[in-house]
């Protein structure tokens, strides 16, 4: 009897003790995102304190390769693609790119035109909107320059041509197909746009004969009527000059996920690893320049030539150097889209560090809305908003390339 007791008393020991070594080898491991955000500095540390009021969300991507092999390496930090966030100007990422896969899907119809070809935009109305640029050197209105702008100094106006000569519902389908089921855009950056039905197109060359000429193209898009979390925001917003006390309603507003930012500029740097039916229709060349204008810092450029006025090298760089002027190398290139916008700042981005051959994706964002009342242009980006996505990619390259 003595024996038995002994027998499984050690049987219970050693089931207990097999259980534990399970549950600490089931248990999650420390990511390299947990450690950046445990060792980075008070403008993340003082965020992370209030991060369900922030509404943070952090995706980082390594990309690592072993034996020749690609691999991809995934954490997060309360990344959720059902919990909207207002995307603001990263909307100008897929469309910037869509207008060079239209370009050429209208060069396979036998169109004679490219992204330096001259165009003019005529509202429904018939009367000229636009049919040249002043930033341009040649003063020609060309998609390959309305792109560097949208990557240089996010400018609005080159991504609403951009949207038109799209069409709305055309930009939709494309991302759909592509896999990206997160992202729906519903609008232009401009008050009082007709989002139904784009502007008219008129492709010329230099004797003013048309090339190609695109009419109004309607739109059947009912918006971003998915059922998402947090869809409604805030405690009030200003309309017509008085604060309404109802929160804001996001619902018709633009969508884009994280893993969608990410997947958008992983199809532009990593192409190979989606099926040929995920993958955007380009040539190299189209990959190249994009890759080349989403790496510029504001300054790199001359032309369309920003150094003047208020700009700076970092003024759209947010991550690493977002907090600081003059200071960006060239060891370390950021390929990226940001947008901040109804208190939400946001930065998705590729980044190389030369150096040491380290190359990650890191996309993150940030509500800074403190009064919870939207359109009253009192926002924290540059106090928290802006210092947060900074200091967050000093953290993260950091323990990345940290030995």
């Amino acid at each position: 009897m003595v024996t038995f007791m002994l027998t499984n008393s050690i049987r219970l020991g050693l089931l207990s003790f097999y259980i534990s070594f399970l549950f600490i080898q089931c248990a999650d491991p420390e990511t390299p995102l947990d450690r950046a955000l445990k060792n980075a500095g008070p403008g993340v540390q003082d965020v992370l304190k209030e991060k369900d009021r922030y509404e943070i969300q952090i995706r980082l991507t390594e990309v690592l390769e072993k034996e020749g092999q690609l691999e991809f390496r995934t954490s997060s930090f309360q990344e959720d693609d059902q919990f909207y966030f207002y995307p603001a100007s990263t909307a100008k990422l897929p469309v910037a790119i869509l207008a060079l896969q239209k370009l050429r899907a209208l060069q396979q119809q036998g169109y004679a035109i490219d992204a330096t070809t001259p165009f003019e935009v005529v509202d429904t109305e018939g009367k000229r909107i636009q049919n040249k640029d002043t930033t341009a050197l040649n003063q020609k209105l060309t998609i390959a320059h309305l792109i560097k702008k949208i990557f240089l100094v996010s400018d609005n106006d080159a991504y609403n041509y951009l949207f038109d000569f799209l069409g709305r519902d055309d930009i939709n389908n494309a991302l759909q197909k592509l896999g990206l089921k997160n992202t729906y855009l519903y609008h232009k950056f401009l008050f009082g746009a007709d989002n139904n039905n784009t502007w008219e197109y008129r492709f010329f060359n230099l004797d003013q004969d048309t090339l190609y000429f695109q009419p109004t193209i309607p739109s059947n898009g009912t918006g971003n009527t998915q059922e998402l979390k947090s869809i409604f925001k805030g405690e009030g917003y200003v309309e017509n000059g008085k604060t309404v006390a109802s929160p804001f309603d996001f619902r018709q507003k633009n969508r884009i996920s994280l893993s969608d930012l990410e997947g958008i500029l992983k199809r532009i740097f990593y192409s190979e690893t989606f099926a040929e039916n995920e993958r955007f229709a380009l040539s190299e060349e189209d990959l190249e320049f994009l890759r080349f204008w989403m790496s510029r810092s504001t300054l790199e450029s001359n032309d369309p030539n920003y150094h003047y006025g208020d700009y700076y090298d970092s003024y759209v760089k947010f991550f690493i150097y977002g907090d600081t002027k003059g200071q960006m190398t060239d060891e370390i290139r950021i390929y990226n889209k940001v947008g901040f916008a109804y208190g939400t700042v946001t930065d998705a981005a590729y980044i190389v560090d030369q150096k040491t051959n380290t190359r990650f994706f890191l996309s993150a964002t940030i509500l800074v809305n403190k009064n919870q009342i939207f359109y009253d242009d009192i926002y924290e980006f540059e106090t928290i908003g802006i210092p947060f996505l900074a200091e967050l990619g000093r953290a993260v390259l950091a323990e990345l390339t940290t030995p």
